[in-house]
């Protein structure tokens, strides 16, 4: 595979993000939406922030009030036999996370190269209501006309959703509301009508019994998705065999639609494959990456926040070549040019 990293790895880091109030600090700057406008290329970034802790023996939880109208900074005892505090991320109970320790939010980075990025200074999209009171993640940006549709993963106490906005501009933006409830998330919208239907990929995360695997569904509206189909599930063992989800939105090529899709195994080390699925019918697979595209090997990929992570939620088509942007290490973001004939060397 021949891959080129950019030299300018990570493109951004922690410590190019201002916080959004002065009692935050900035915990990771990744899993960014991309897309093109005009001459400029368009980071919109996850931003993680949590609170500056004062104390060791306390773990502060940012999370927005039932109004909307403000983050409120709840703290708990480390000591509190009642909770789990041995993940950093997140603080569980009997097993299952109650709540977060960190708050994400989107943010609008440009570029006139695609390497090298203006942050903007404040939020592009924050947290507002109730089903996203433990913070909005990992968008993808779907161009369709002059209209940039943002699916990003809505997080609360009730699950993971899947929240849509639209913006023709990035500097203001519009909700359109929950497009699939709990629990769903790597959700994307292809980027044309195909036989005058949209098409979405999502990924529900079942709890009685299966697997984190890819599904497809369709919709007349944009808000009204329904014909939900399996896609494409785990492999037996390797690199995508304990959980999957999609990354970038698809690009269309003359052999079909180019997806482009993470894995995980069961150590939790996450790597990029791909998927080609066909032109007029996006529910037939036709060739599926039998090794990862991407994986984690750089020092700023496999240490981090969360290491061993290469995590990408958009890609550019620029002629032959692939040029995706990734989070590594669930911290930072990186850039890396693939050319589109290894990519789809890599197809069974």
């Amino acid at each position: 595979m021949n891959i080129t990293r950019s030299a300018q790895n990570p493109v951004i880091r922690v410590r190019d993000v201002v916080p959004s109030r002065p009692d935050f600090r900035v915990l990771g700057a990744f899993n960014a939406g991309v897309a093109q406008l005009g001459d400029e290329t368009i980071l919109l970034l996850r931003i993680a922030e949590a609170p500056i802790p004062d104390r060791a023996d306390e773990v502060l939880v940012p999370r927005l009030n039932e109004a909307g109208t403000d983050v409120r900074v709840e703290r708990y005892d480390k000591n509190d036999p009642g909770y789990d505090f041995s993940d950093s991320r997140f603080i569980a109970r009997d097993g299952r996370t109650v709540m977060l320790t960190s708050l994400s939010h989107l943010r609008v980075a440009r570029s006139k190269d695609g390497i090298h990025f203006d942050i903007e200074p404040t939020p592009a999209l924050f947290p507002e209501h109730a089903l996203e009171a433990w913070g909005i993640e990992d968008p993808r940006v779907t161009q369709i006309g002059d209209i940039y549709y943002i699916t990003y993963s809505s997080a609360s106490a009730h699950g993971v959703g899947a929240g849509l906005a639209e913006t023709r501009d990035f500097r203001t933006f519009k909700r359109r509301g929950l497009m699939l409830a709990p629990e769903n998330k790597d959700v994307m919208i292809f980027p044309d009508k195909i036989n005058g239907k949209y098409y979405a990929l999502h990924r529900p995360v079942p709890k009685s019994f299966g697997s984190p695997e890819m599904w497809i569904a369709e919709s007349p509206d944009l808000d009204h998705w329904g014909n939900h189909r399996f896609l494409m599930g785990l492999s037996e063992q390797g690199w995508d065999s304990a959980r999957m989800g999609g990354g970038a939105v698809p690009i269309r090529t003359e052999r079909g639609w180019l997806a482009l899709y993470h894995g995980a195994d069961s150590k939790h080390r996450y790597c990029m494959g791909a998927v080609l699925l066909d032109l007029e019918n996006p529910a037939k697979v036709i060739a599926r990456s039998r090794v990862p595209i991407l994986e984690p090997e750089a020092a700023y990929e496999v240490n981090g926040f969360f290491g061993k992570v290469v995590f990408s939620c958009g890609a550019l088509l620029l002629d032959q070549t692939v040029r995706m942007y990734y989070g590594a290490a669930d911290e930072v973001m990186a850039v890396a040019d693939i050319p589109l004939e290894d990519i789809y060397n890599t197809l069974l």
